[in-house]
């Protein structure tokens, strides 16, 4: 039991090694690998030799989160700061905040102003990027826009980047 419970440690710091997780994130996966762990050991003609039941519970699970969390191994704010780090250049605070609230998480009131007060910025920066030119005609508009809604910039964002291309501000 030591033996599982040691790899169980050390695939949570392989996958802490690779990004940051979130907490919920984190267990998911533990659990996913134990559940691996489960149906090969059935399957396994050695299944007497290593018993499903010697893999760790959920609870064990949750005590080796608390540990990594006390050990600041695993960090709610590290992992939101590295998340909109990496998704703030291509996406918009709905796209943002949605990601965060999947890992239940949420952005303290300094980023969130910060990315509310940079989004008209960014959404322009993204629009240059996939078309660099004023839309034709209305079906392109249209494109135009659905393009960066999906990429979960605000309505009133959009509207001003489409409507104001190509022009200087």
């Amino acid at each position: 039991m030591a033996r599982s419970a040691l790899s169980l440690k050390a695939k949570a710091l392989t996958y802490l090694a690779q990004r940051e997780h979130s907490r919920i994130e984190l267990r998911r996966k533990l659990l996913s690998h134990i559940d691996r762990q489960r149906r090969a050991a059935a399957s396994s003609p050695l299944s007497a030799a290593a018993p499903a039941s010697a893999l760790p519970t959920e609870q064990e699970v949750d005590e080796l989160l608390d540990w990594l969390a006390a050990k600041d191994l695993l960090s709610a704010d590290r992992f939101v700061e590295t998340r909109v780090s990496a998704r703030e250049i291509r996406f918009g605070n709905l796209r943002i905040h949605q990601e965060l609230a999947q890992h239940g998480m949420a952005l303290d009131a300094e980023t969130a102003q910060r990315l509310k007060d940079s989004e008209l910025a960014r959404a322009r920066a993204v629009w240059a990027k996939r078309f660099g030119t004023p839309a034709v005609d209305a079906a392109d508009r249209a494109r135009q826009m659905r393009f960066l809604s999906a990429r979960g910039f605000s309505s009133e964002t959009v509207r001003r980047v489409v409507r104001t291309a190509g022009m200087d501000d």
